[in-house]
């Protein structure tokens, strides 16, 4: 299987199944020097882990990390860094009734047409469980990226249509609710809606807003690895993901240029905008301004309804998915967002070092 591996110089490849002995992540292009121990990766995964709300899934995984390389006396060699996170909470034989059954919104058909074979245990790769590795890794960019100032943070901002109020904005609200909005209100309403969807055996999509604050002006390439491009691919690579805008993102299409441009000022000896239509990045470059994005995610296609589908002998059928899902995935989605884009930036940033000669010149010359 191609398409497992994401990044230029900070480089990460996942490997695993959601069913299988373990799941987990090589990064490769970490510098040696950065303190990390197995505590700050496992914080992030905890934000991701299974059975901690009622609107996740009952499956219990502790998804404890453990680092097999690269760190030696608590610090990166600069070697590739392995970790790997257990599977210990399998019920393979919910599966059972789909290994010939393609289930609806699912990657089953794609896969059987792909490899003309696959693995029904939970999804194998296309499994949310994939994005442990992802998070994993991103533990470490978001702990390089915090050396340099550069703060991620992501938040549910709906969940079908119950919206927050940004009037009412409190980052740490997202922290404290199960929902990860932050805005109480919201989140006790998105909750009761939840609520009334497992009851009819139904799931709901949402969005998540992810802001970058401290990223310098002139990172991300012009062309094909343009900042925001770079974002959308590794947004949309996380399973669910349907749709990835920067900044007024669609809504500019309703803007007149004189209403969508972001005019520039001084402000006390350095550059800004009065406004941040454009989300921070121009032409594929951070402009100095704060990066926001959203990622909007489809509803949990596993619903334990009745659905019309297909078997592999292409006879119409009837199914009902058993196990255990996530009645909506955005919650647990919030950190995997933080995780893609904190990769995405950190490997811009590492790439610009090239970028002129004087930064060649400084760093051999410091």
């Amino acid at each position: 299987m191609a398409g497992s591996i994401f990044g230029n110089i900070f480089k990460i490849s996942t490997w695993g199944e959601s069913h299988g002995a373990a799941v987990g992540v090589t990064v490769d292009g970490c510098p040696a020097g950065v303190p990390l121990t197995e505590e700050d990766i496992q914080v992030y995964l905890n934000r991701r882990k299974p059975g901690q709300s009622a609107y996740t899934t009952t499956r219990k995984e502790d998804d404890t990390v453990e680092i097999l390389s690269g760190v030696f006396e608590g610090k990166t060699t600069g070697t590739p860094i392995s970790m790997i996170v257990r599977n210990t909470s399998q019920r393979s034989g919910d599966y059972g009734n789909i290994a010939y059954t393609y289930r609806p919104g699912h990657a089953d058909y794609c896969f059987d047409e792909k490899y003309g074979f696959r693995d029904y245990r939970g999804g194998g790769r296309s499994s949310g469980r994939e994005t442990i590795g992802r998070v994993a890794a991103g533990a470490i960019a978001l702990k390089i990226l915090k050396e340099m100032n550069i703060t991620v943070d992501a938040y549910t901002v709906s969940i079908g249509d119950i919206s927050i109020d940004r009037e009412r904005f409190n980052l740490e609200e997202s922290r404290n609710n199960p929902v990860c909005m932050p805005d109480g209100k919201a989140a006790k309403a998105a909750g009761e809606y939840l609520d009334g969807l497992k009851a009819e055996c139904d799931s709901a999509g949402g969005k998540v807003e992810c802001v970058v604050n401290g990223v310098p002006a002139g990172i991300g390439e012009p062309v094909f690895d343009k900042l925001d491009a770079l974002l959308a691919h590794g947004i949309m690579s996380i399973g669910a993901v349907k749709a990835v805008e920067i900044g007024e993102g669609t809504g500019a299409s309703l803007l007149k240029g004189s209403e969508n441009n972001d005019n520039f000022y001084m402000d006390g000896g350095k550059v800004a905008t009065k406004t941040n239509h454009a989300g921070g990045i121009l032409g594929g470059i951070s402009n100095g301004q704060k990066i926001v994005l959203t990622a909007t995610f489809k509803p949990t296609p596993s619903i334990f309804k009745e659905q019309s589908t297909i078997d592999k002998d292409k006879n119409e059928v009837v199914m009902s998915i058993k196990g255990r899902h996530d009645p909506v995935v955005v919650p647990r989605a919030v950190v995997v967002v933080e995780a893609m884009t904190a990769i995405v930036i950190l490997d811009l940033l590492l790439m610009s070092v090239t970028n002129d000669i004087n930064k060649i010149k400084k760093i051999l010359n410091d």
